[in-house]
């Protein structure tokens, strides 16, 4: 806004060097320029100050899809003046000469024309495809589109405006349409997070069953083990036995046949001595056997001589004589 000092009749104007200021007086121009600083006459004067500097506007509109669908844009447009004279003739850019307020609100006007122009363009693109398409699609096809229709708008060229930036920040449908198209997409979330979960479950299961297949095979190894350990304890055990019951029955074959040559040795002593007896004469044998009498006495406590006794003994003699074997000598 331009600065302005009255001074009686006279007023001084200050201009910035962002804004365009334009001069008229009897409708002509007079001046024009930016930052102009000139004396002036309030009461005769005509002032008119364009701005220069880049400004920015606010975009919203909502149109429906070729299926019928309400979809709202959201975005900035970036314009500036470009031709202030230009601008000037068809927008009232004039301010009061007193205090270098604008009469109008002429950025309101131009914000209003390149919103309607905008608009249009949004509109003709919403209605070329489903919502689906159009989401899917996101903002950058719109945004050229729209930067292209403001750019060669002979509506702007005509007042001297140039739009110089479009941002499109969002493409969306009605919460209510937006909640039923993130139903599928969040249903298959969901799909998937449960398969994880089942997988991670089934995962873990198998793993279990794995670990109880392990340690039943362990079990079973176990016994498997201790059986051969039992059967070849067993079979020592039986061996033991065998060698012990060959070793006894090699011992008592051993013995046996000490004891059988023994009684070998001793039948045929006692056969060698009985030959010796057997050839000997019967005055002899009873005097070896009145000898072997002898060394009895001292164990012999009583002696009973019966006349069969005498009478037997006579009759060993007797046979003893005629080459038979006494059978007895003496008895005590």
């Amino acid at each position: 806004m331009a600065n302005i000092t009255t001074y009686g009749p006279l007023a001084l104007l200050r201009a910035d060097p962002s804004q365009h200021v334009l001069r008229y007086a009897k409708g002509r121009l007079k001046a024009s320029g930016r930052g102009l600083v000139f004396w002036f006459a309030p009461a005769t004067a005509s002032l008119a100050e364009v701005p220069l500097d880049d400004r920015e506007m606010t975009f919203y509109t909502k149109g429906r899809s070729a299926d019928f669908q309400d979809v709202s844009v959201q975005g900035m447009i970036g314009w500036h003046v470009a031709t202030p004279e230009q601008a000037a003739d068809r927008i009232d850019f004039t301010i009061d000469p007193r205090n270098g307020r604008w009469n109008a609100r002429p950025s309101e006007s131009i914000e209003t024309r390149i919103s309607g122009i905008a608009a249009q363009a949004v509109l003709e693109y919403l209605a070329t495809a489903p919502v689906r398409e159009l989401l899917d699609a996101g903002v950058d096809p719109l945004r050229d589109i729209v930067g292209a229709a403001l750019a060669d708008n002979p509506g702007l060229t005509q007042i001297g405006v140039e739009v110089v930036s479009v941002r499109l920040a969002n493409l969306a449908p009605t919460s209510e349409l937006e909640r039923a198209l993130q139903t599928p997409t969040f249903e298959a979330l969901q799909q998937k997070a449960d398969e994880a979960t089942f997988a991670r479950r089934a995962l873990a299961v198998e793993k279990e069953r794995a670990i109880a297949e392990n340690e039943l095979a362990t079990k079973v190894e176990l016994t498997r083990r201790k059986k051969v350990l039992i059967a070849e304890e067993a079979e020592n055990a039986r061996d033991a036995a065998r060698g012990e019951a060959e070793a006894q029955m090699i011992a008592a074959e051993g013995e046996a046949e000490r004891i059988r040559a023994v009684e070998k040795a001793r039948a045929e002593a006692e056969k060698a001595h009985m030959d010796v007896y057997r050839d000997l004469p019967p005055q002899v044998l009873l005097g070896l056997a009145a000898r072997e009498f002898a060394g009895k006495l001292e164990n012999i406590e009583q002696l009973n001589v019966t006349p069969d006794m005498l009478a037997q003994l006579a009759r060993e003699f007797a046979g003893a004589k005629a080459g038979t074997r006494p059978a007895s000598v003496i008895e005590g």
